[in-house]
């Protein structure tokens, strides 16, 4: 956020600015969802709704990508992911659960847990699982932790879990009696093999989804949960409670969302032409240790050859080139001092003129840390 706000101080002075440092689509809604929108507000004066036909076509979803059976009665929609968050946290755990998580991974893990009375459990990852959560860190845990969050794509880094992995965190996490939620918010974004639903090995997963990354709708505010089964009517008195319902217009230009799959594919192959320049054009820049982005918009890489402080180098890079990216310790308080992570969400331009800006700022920077023996990231 910081680096956002001075990024934007920037902008108003007149200075062009790159912006990589939110993970968020700069496409916009698909143009028909917008034009429904519009019709809507022409027409309706709107007011608190939870949209049946909706949850019929998310339920539809998972038939149509995963093979599953979902009755619409378990999709709650919510005010988008953070929400459904913190409605998974604060109504299927206690006060005091332990709930785990990997580290990199969103900050917003570490800080939801913690301002629900729930304790974090963060779990260090490194190149040799992907940067990801893998069964044999549960089986370490000398206290099983009450929840664990997965995320696949993940946030920093992009690195999936395939279907094996995720089976093995399934089972393991019944036999320790650990409820998993699963961030599945970037299903949709991915370069190789499809994401796998955590549904598809565990059906009593907690799932959050939103229309904020693969349909490009992130100031919508719309997202939503698949409650476990026999937990939908609790977790509903908890939405009632906390927010009424999400968004009316939304609602309705959601719906239309969902089936424009030309636009949103496009987007998608703008993401992986964006992926494949930046996976080109790091390594040559000296940048070659990249976490494995398989979906997501991200690229997670290491820069501790230039610095150990991470936010300092993203404060310089963009003040001299305005280039904005994140740095690594919002994601990992502990290794993240030198990582940064790039979204690659923006335009093909954007993206090719933000690495030339970037490349030419780096060829000019020292190297203090570059004699130090470091991991490689496997691809």
């Amino acid at each position: 956020m910081a680096i956002s706000r001075a990024a934007h101080r920037l902008s108003v002075e007149g200075r062009p600015v790159f912006h990589m440092e939110f993970g968020q689509p700069s496409t916009g809604a698909p143009p028909r969802a917008i034009a429904a929108a519009h019709a809507r507000l022409d027409s309706e004066a709107g007011g608190y709704w939870e949209s049946p036909a909706l949850r019929e076509r998310i339920a539809a979803l998972y038939r149509d990508r995963h093979g599953l059976a979902i009755d619409a009665d378990r999709i709650l929609l919510t005010c988008g992911a953070s929400p459904a968050l913190a409605l998974a946290i604060a109504g299927l755990f206690c006060p005091g659960d332990r709930i785990a998580f990997v580290r990199p991974g969103y900050v917003a893990y570490r800080n939801a847990v913690a301002a629900l009375g729930r304790v974090p459990v963060e779990i260090g990852a490194d190149a040799t699982t992907r940067y990801q959560i893998d069964a044999r860190h549960i089986e370490a845990l000398d206290e099983a932790p009450a929840g664990l969050i997965v995320a696949s794509p993940a946030n920093p880094t992009g690195s999936m879990i395939d279907a094996a992995g995720l089976a093995a965190l399934a089972a393991t996490a019944a036999r320790r009696g650990v409820r998993i939620i699963a961030d599945e918010i970037y299903h949709g974004l991915d370069y190789g093999a499809p994401a796998h639903s955590m549904l598809e090995f565990d059906p009593d997963a907690i799932v959050i989804n939103s229309f904020s990354k693969y349909w490009s709708m992130p100031g919508w505010r719309l997202g939503w949960i698949v409650a476990p089964p026999g937990t939908a009517d609790h977790l509903r008195a908890y939405v009632g409670s906390l927010y009424l319902t999400p968004p009316t217009l939304s609602q309705h230009a959601a719906l239309v969302a969902m089936d424009e799959t030309d636009v949103l594919e496009g987007y998608r192959e703008t993401y992986r032409r964006n992926r494949a320049h930046l996976l080109d054009t790091l390594p040559q820049l000296g940048l070659g240790r990249i976490a494995p982005p398989d979906g997501a918009f991200y690229i997670w890489a290491d820069v501790g050859d230039y610095t150990r402080d991470s936010m300092a180098f993203c404060q310089k890079l963009l003040a001299e080139t305005g280039v904005a990216i994140a740095p690594g310790i919002d994601f990992d308080p502990v290794e993240g001092h030198h990582f940064v992570r790039f979204s690659f969400a923006v335009s093909e331009d954007r993206a090719q003129a933000a690495m030339v800006r970037f490349g030419d700022w780096l060829g000019r920077q020292a190297r203090p840390y570059a004699k130090n023996t470091r991991r490689s990231t496997p691809s």
